[in-house]
């Protein structure tokens, strides 16, 4: 697993860009299989990188803030729709 997990990372994030193209394109249920994969991907590598938490400390971090950043966006998108 050690050996694939920036193959699965970068996987995965390629399927949020498809995702995210596909939902702008053809709306949001073409874009959403594709964003829940690769979503689901990144996940499996994070949780595998928080279990390892002394080997992969840096990248760790590095996710928390993302998480957090992305977060946030969410919550002020969903604010200025209301």
């Amino acid at each position: 697993m050690k050996k694939y997990l920036r193959e699965i990372e970068v996987s995965g994030l390629i399927l949020v860009i498809i995702g995210i193209v596909f939902s702008w394109i053809w709306g949001a249920n073409f874009g959403m299989w594709p964003c829940l994969v690769g979503l689901f991907l990144w996940l499996v590598t994070f949780l595998y990188k928080a279990f390892r938490w002394n080997e992969y400390a840096r990248e760790n971090k590095q996710n928390i803030i993302i998480l957090l950043i992305a977060t946030i966006l969410l919550i002020l998108q969903m604010l200025m729709r209301q």
